[in-house]
């Protein structure tokens, strides 16, 4: 049979598998909903087999979905291995290397790596594709992106996969938002002295949420959440404006510090921020070059 197999139809369909819609994928990699029905069906066509079945208002892929998908990310890792190494060949590092980030990491994170990147290395033309924090390594392990910024927790580590390598960039400790001005706790204070305070949290399912309902859980309270907020910028806003608090680090709070004031914790309640890349294969030039640009964006002191 002659199949034609587009990588760019195969990375839209590793996208639908991954997000379980094709509206969800069409976001993650800057499409139209209708670009990615139009490659989807054009690739069912190719392979002349069914990809895909409807279950409620997901999208689930059929044995032949699954077959071709587990292949793509192959195909995929291999293609843009051979790209990368082709255009670092002569002279220093060049082609195109795309990073994951997530909302704080896109405004505090990305900005002084591409600029250090774009001074240090004008081969290389670095482009970025919003990522779920939680899914950093399943993102590079399925070959959406070469680099990907994540967010671990002791309480809720990140996953694992044998073949993503994270590198760690900076460890933060977490203190508490509150309102300027508010009856907030003088000096350092533990979480069990919050414990009657309207708390503003990320949904419990992420890991941010699920680490610090453990940390208040160990405190022997369950946080009263009456506002659940995924957006660090939109957090900081309510806490601001007087509804509630939360839990921020020094990287959260370069978004936003006016109307706020800090309490330190008595606990050590810390995030570590990381930078997933591909193991094996063996990171090519150009990705080296990225890593080494945003190590030493953060090592110089900038944002982040």
């Amino acid at each position: 049979m002659d199949v034609n197999l587009d990588l760019v139809k195969l990375r839209t369909l590793v996208g639908v598998r991954a997000t379980g819609s094709m509206t969800a994928a069409a976001v993650a990699l800057g499409y139209t909903t209708g670009a990615v029905s139009q490659q989807m069906a054009a690739l069912q066509r190719s392979v002349k087999a069914e990809l895909f079945m409807q279950v409620g208002r997901r999208v689930q892929l059929t044995d032949a979905g699954q077959l071709l998908a587990d292949h793509a990310v192959g195909l995929l890792a291999l293609a843009r291995q051979t790209e990368q190494a082709l255009a670092a060949l002569p002279g220093r590092p060049q082609g195109r290397v795309l990073v994951g980030v997530f909302g704080t990491a896109t405004a505090m994170l990305l900005p002084p790596a591409l600029a250090r990147a774009r001074e240090r290395y004008p081969g290389i033309h670095l482009q970025s594709v919003e990522v779920d924090v939680d899914d950093a390594t399943s993102a590079v392990a399925a070959g959406r992106v070469d680099l990907a910024f994540g967010v671990d927790y002791p309480q809720a580590p990140i996953p694992r996969a044998s073949d993503v390598a994270l590198l760690v960039l900076a460890t933060e400790r977490f203190s508490i938002a509150t309102p300027a001005g508010s009856a907030a706790p003088q000096g350092p204070c533990s979480l069990s002295d919050l414990v009657d305070r309207s708390w503003i949290l990320p949904p419990e399912h992420t890991s941010y949420g699920r680490a610090i309902r453990m940390a208040c859980r160990r405190a022997e309270f369950e946080p009263r959440v009456d506002h659940t907020v995924t957006d660090t910028a939109s957090t900081l806003s309510l806490v601001a404006a007087g509804l509630g608090i939360a839990p921020v680090t020094d990287l959260m709070l370069a978004l936003r510090r006016e109307d706020l004031a800090t309490v330190p914790l008595t606990e050590r309640l810390e995030r570590t921020l990381v930078l997933a890349h591909r193991r094996e294969p063996a990171p090519q030039p150009g990705v080296l070059a990225v890593i080494d640009a945003i190590r030493h964006s953060l090592a110089a002191g900038r944002p982040g």
